[in-house]
């Protein structure tokens, strides 16, 4: 017979959760198509992603690019690491996969009337 301080029984992993605010500010942050678009490049990047390389595949304005650097960051989706007057983009491990399994949970909505 196993013991079960050495071998307690496992526990069913609970599903990850975010509160309603996170997941609003997730969400919101991922309705802007610039934001989703800068979203992808960092993604997409094999290391962290240059804020001069990400201006230069949006094509935007510094100004609007900084913003939407800050949004991201604001909901929790990227990591800004700063070195010196250089700025970094990486995404913040765990989140997008964890909002895919918020969204995954949802109920499907189905009508067996019609």
């Amino acid at each position: 017979m196993p013991c079960p301080i050495a071998n307690p029984p496992e526990t069913p992993a609970k599903a990850p959760r975010f509160s309603r605010a996170r997941r609003t500010a997730l969400l919101k942050a991922l309705a802007d198509p610039r934001r989703y678009e800068l979203l992808e490049r960092i993604a997409k990047a094999n290391c962290p992603l240059s804020c001069s390389g990400a201006l230069t595949t949006l094509r935007i304005a510094p100004a609007t690019l900084s913003h939407h650097i800050k949004e991201l960051e604001n909901a929790g989706l990227i990591d800004v690491t700063r070195e010196g007057k250089f700025h970094y983009l990486k995404l913040k491990p765990g989140v997008l996969e964890i909002l895919a399994e918020v969204l995954r949970a949802l109920p499907a909505a189905s009508c067996a009337s019609r």
